[in-house]
Formats: structure tokens, sequence, C-alpha cells
């Protein structure tokens, strides 16, 4: 997920987007606890695009106020 592609949506839509990643999140920690996860790279990815649109969302914010 690039930064690029973040910018062209809408607030509301990026506070689902991290909704349905921290919701990804639990089920990749919940897999990684009873050892059923295959590729544990994929939290990190997964954290990093949190924070990627959570970064994204708070310029907005700022933009608009």
């Amino acid at each position: 997920m690039k930064a690029a592609e973040l910018r062209t949506m809408s607030v509301e839509a990026l506070e689902e987007k991290v909704k349905e990643l921290k919701a990804e999140l639990f089920n990749l920690r919940f897999q990684h606890a009873i050892n059923q996860l295959d590729n544990p790279h994929k939290m990190t990815d997964v954290k990093k695009d949190i924070a990627r649109v959570m970064t994204v969302l708070q310029e907005m914010k700022k933009e608009e106020a």
C-alpha cells in the first residue's frame, strides 16, 4: 500500500481501512499464538500499513483545521 494511494481516499474510507487492518492484525496475532501463521513477516507489514494510514489520516485532519 502506497501513501499516494491513501491520499486519494476520503477520511471516512481511511478510518474504515484502519479498522480492517487492526482486525487483520488481531487475526494474525491469534494465528501466531497458536502456531498456525505461515509468514510471520506479514504481521510487520500490517503494522506498517496501519502506521502509514494513520499518518495520512492525521495529515488530512491537520489540513482541515
